[in-house]
């Protein structure tokens, strides 16, 4: 069958077609677009489950297209990460990035997040109408991970041009020019970092690739682009997906602007409900795999449906309701087994402090435009509004989240 993401109902609303197809077959064949490639695309959270922890899928996205024609010119640091990589490989990597994203080396970053968010929504106008998206959605992840990975300030607006720019779904030439500008920043700023080294997640990948683990140039330059793109482009995502099924169901939103300490608590939900990586990243068979009854043969294409797998039925009864207390911790929105998300905590803890200080601040948000007029990200890889009108109507003045010592002392927010 074609690949329903080519329709642009799809876009709007992908569940009711992810239904469909897994009441049909949770794993079926599909065209994988323009490019004709033909593939399987998993939609049953079991099968999907599976699939995102079996070995026989690999992500070595070299050794699948080394013998195909290409007329991609993607910068190797982007093509070849770390995401693209099998064991030992990918094991080796990861280890390097792991304890930087645990919950005690993100609980000293929430101070710096509670700062940069009350700085954002300083900006907003009282009884005007603000986008969520560009206000506060997009700047507080990029000025995190810039901020963790040591990027200037200045240089902060660019970097999140190009990263945009990599998920320009349907203009190849516009997704590799920008690889190649963010790899050439981040190989500069890697120079700049060994002349002047600092205290930061990428001054630390510096001193590892020197010392007796000895990182080479390129892993290390694609590692900084790969935790600068997916530090943030995603938890973007989280960020509108997440205010916008609150302010689609009021009685779940009344809740929280009641009981804010209960939004930890719930994010799981919020992610599984509408997951901000609607296909997981590329893989493929090195050998016959037999998922959802299919027999898979070798060398093809598996597309993991994220989305699709957490509106299983089978696995979370009524699944097209959004329920604050229902159970969600095994929901896969960062995906399961040895590539699940590295950033999951750093995530929850900028969703948590920013839904919980807009809910203090402007306690009467609501969406300013019908949900059917908003527009939705033009790619099946990532899924998010592009753009969230709300109107802030009274504010609080609310508290300020989470005062005291922070990491940024004394710089502005850009």
């Amino acid at each position: 069958m074609n690949d329903p993401s080519e329709d642009p109902r799809f876009l709007q609303d992908p569940y009711p077609a992810y239904a469909a197809m897994r009441s049909a077959c949770p794993v079926q064949a599909v065209s994988t677009g323009s490019s004709g490639h033909s593939g399987y695309l998993v939609t049953g959270y079991a099968e999907a489950r599976q699939a995102l922890g079996d070995p026989r899928l690999s992500k070595n996205t070299a050794a699948f297209f080394a013998d195909k024609e290409s007329r991609r010119r993607l910068h190797p640091a982007v093509a070849h990460h770390m995401l693209a990589s099998d064991p030992p490989q990918h094991t080796r990597l990861r280890k390097l990035v792991t304890k930087t994203f645990t919950t005690g080396a993100v609980a000293e970053l929430r101070p710096f997040i509670a700062r940069v968010t009350e700085t954002l929504l300083d900006r907003w106008p009282v009884g005007k109408q603000v986008d969520f998206v560009a206000d506060l959605a997009v700047p507080l992840p990029v000025i995190v991970i810039c901020e963790l990975l040591g990027v200037p300030e200045a240089d902060r607006a660019e970097v999140q041009h190009w990263s945009g720019e990599l998920f320009a779904a349907g203009r190849p030439d516009r997704i590799d020019a920008a690889s190649h500008a963010v790899a050439e920043y981040m190989t500069d700023l890697v120079a700049a970092k060994r002349l002047r080294p600092g205290g930061a997640l990428l001054d630390r990948l510096i001193a590892t690739r020197d010392g007796t683990d000895r990182l080479s140039e390129r892993e290390l330059v694609s590692l900084s682009v790969l935790l600068l793109v997916a530090g943030h482009e995603t938890t973007t995502n989280f960020l509108g997906n997440a205010a916008l099924a609150l302010l689609r169901h009021p009685a779940e939103l009344e809740r929280l602007r009641g009981n804010p300490e209960d939004v930890p608590a719930v994010l799981d939900e919020l992610l599984r409900f509408d997951s901000p990586v609607g296909t997981a990243t590329f893989r493929y068979t090195t050998e016959a795999v037999t998922l959802g009854g299919n027999e898979i043969p070798a060398g093809v294409p598996v597309l993991i449906a994220l989305g699709a797998a957490n509106r299983d039925p089978e696995r979370f009864p009524s699944p097209d309701r959004l329920d604050l207390d229902r159970d969600a911790v095994g929901h896969l929105a960062f995906g399961h087994g040895i590539h699940r998300c590295v950033g999951a905590p750093l995530a929850k803890a900028e969703a948590d402090i920013a839904l919980r200080a807009t809910l203090a601040r402007f306690p009467e948000l609501r969406l300013a435009v019908p949900p059917d007029q908003l527009d939705w990200r033009h790619t099946r890889l990532v899924r998010g509004p592009t753009s969230l009108p709300v109107l802030t109507q009274g504010s609080s003045g609310g508290s300020r989240a989470e005062p005291g010592p922070d990491r940024g002392e004394g710089r502005p927010v850009p």
